[in-house]
């Protein structure tokens, strides 16, 4: 499948910086657009492979992902570069899903978390934080990947 030899080379490029991404989202007749962190792992529901990441529940652009539905996450390290675009799954304790169940959200959150390169040595705050910010997993399922 060529979506999964495409996000091979996505995932050499979170660990090339950090998993810094630019994210864009629609706003209206606009493209709203931000840095975040965010990494390639098998969806929970699905287990193939999409890119995720970790939204505060209150933020703007949660907002557009959710009325909109789709999103674009942009990855780079040097001049490489892939954009991954496709319908999102949004899951948090706001985003209820019939095939997915919400006591696994920690779980999803540290993985996100660490595919995208992250390390915490006290899981037990970071599962406080999560809850206490509302945070939501969002996970972008590939239909279109391109880069250099």
């Amino acid at each position: 499948m060529r979506v999964a030899a495409d996000l091979e080379k996505v995932r050499k490029l979170v660990e090339a910086d950090h998993g810094l991404v630019v994210l864009a989202t629609r706003k209206d007749n606009s493209v709203h657009a931000s840095v975040v962190n965010a990494g390639v792992l098998d969806d929970p529901v699905t287990g193939e492979p999409v890119v995720g990441m970790v939204i505060n529940g209150d933020a703007r652009k949660l907002e557009h992902l959710r009325r909109n539905g789709r999103a674009t996450v942009v990855f780079r390290a040097g001049w490489q570069w892939a954009s991954v675009e496709g319908a999102l799954r949004i899951l948090g304790p706001d985003d209820p899903a019939e095939d997915f169940d919400p006591e696994l959200l920690p779980k999803l959150y540290r993985d996100i978390f660490t595919a995208a390169g992250g390390k915490h040595e006290n899981f037990q705050v970071f599962d406080r934080v999560m809850r206490e910010e509302r945070r939501v997993a969002v996970l972008v399922i590939p239909s279109k990947i391109a880069g250099s």
